[in-house]
């Protein structure tokens, strides 16, 4: 399929016309039961719609992220210097930036787009029942299962896929072969450009620059599917509650819908989405290993009431194994494993409805549960 009219499907998908009822009733089938499910916290809301700031949402306002060019990498001399600067003054200063001519080629973005819709336009009851064989049984998620307020409800669903994941002896139908070979093929370009970043940051900061490769394989990293559904009461509920992200870094290809937000300076920055750029941004085990020097920044999704919004995210993981270590000291964070710090995460989420995090993990802390 040409890249022009792969364009006109995924248009087609993402956006169906307003007068279309099968559309509609398609878009009804496939969507979670966000009202029935969580008819209480919606109900406790009360029918007057609060205000953003109120709610705990903030207001915020619109700046531009860094737009770093990587094929400036492919130079020599004083603009490929340039180049790695950039990148680090933005891990340091943001947490946060977007990259163009990051080598990920247009087609396969356009692929993934499309086959990322179809399969959220399954029947909810397909995806929840775990008949999806492309699929680990458990990767289908949606909602917040903890919530106790509509400030930890999150109005999206997602395929959380292990990468390691061998599918190789279940059958498939041919729909789900292409979706298969499009998530191997993007996870692979996308892995190879998160290497590359990080082997830049690493050296930056004086640390070997194998260390990424020696403990960030493919099989321990992550790539998910993101939906967000229209939400009527958009005001009130979050697409993704505010968090900070569990690994080295995140490489998030969205939509032109747009709802990304992160915080700066104490106010909510809006992202307005470049077209084929990818955003990067900085996750709590790269702050902890640089000793602070990179920020693993909060950020959020907000709701949409009329239009549903895509993205695709990809999570730099080491092992469980893998041991978390400042090499400055003094360390401002004990030294912790990988699955220490996941373990303590879903414990807190379990038990409080939200992410503590690094805090946790602070040399001479000791926060109570």
């Amino acid at each position: 399929m040409k890249a022009t009219e792969m364009m006109k499907l995924a248009s087609k998908l993402i956006a169906p016309e307003s007068g279309s009822a099968n559309a509609e009733l398609q878009m009804a089938d496939s969507n979670p039961p966000f009202e029935k499910t969580y008819e209480a916290l919606l109900g406790s809301s009360g029918k007057s719609d609060e205000e953003p700031a109120k709610s705990g949402r903030g207001a915020a306002v619109a700046e531009n992220l860094p737009l770093i060019d990587l094929g400036r990498l492919e130079k020599v001399g004083c603009e490929r210097e340039e180049c790695k600067r950039e990148i680090v003054e933005a891990s340091k200063g943001w947490g946060f930036f977007q990259v163009k001519n990051h080598g990920i080629s247009k087609e396969l973005l356009e692929r993934i787009s499309v086959e990322q819709t179809k399969v959220f336009r399954q029947p909810f009851e397909k995806k929840q029942n775990k008949k999806l064989s492309a699929f680990s049984p458990d990767s289908y998620r949606w909602g917040a299962p903890t919530a106790t307020s509509l400030q930890q409800l999150s109005w999206s669903e997602a395929f959380h896929i292990p990468l390691a994941a061998d599918h190789g002896h279940t059958t498939v139908h041919n729909d789900e072969h292409s979706l298969r070979w499009t998530i191997e093929e993007f996870a692979e370009a996308v892995s190879n450009l998160a290497q590359r970043l990080a082997r830049i940051l690493g050296e930056e900061a004086g640390e070997k620059s194998s260390y990424f490769a020696d403990n960030c394989s493919s099989r321990t990293c992550y790539l998910r599917l993101n939906r967000y559904p229209p939400c009527p009461i958009s005001s009130k509920v979050f697409g993704l509650m505010p968090h900070t992200d569990s690994d080295f870094l995140t490489i998030l290809y969205q939509d032109q819908v747009g709802g990304l937000q992160l915080l700066r300076d104490g106010r909510w920055i809006t992202v307005k989405p470049i077209q084929d750029a990818l955003i990067v941004n900085i996750g709590d085990l790269f702050q902890a290993w640089s000793n602070g020097a990179y920020k693993s920044v909060e950020h959020r999704v907000m709701t949409n009431s009329k239009v549903e919004r895509f993205s695709v995210a990809y999570f730099m993981c080491p092992s469980h194994e893998t041991v978390i270590e400042s090499f400055q000291q003094p360390s401002m964070y004990r030294k912790f494993s990988f699955r220490e710090f996941r373990q303590q995460v879903q414990e807190d989420v379990k038990t409080m409805g939200c992410k503590i995090g690094l805090p946790r993990f602070l040399n001479g802390c000791n926060l109570e549960a």
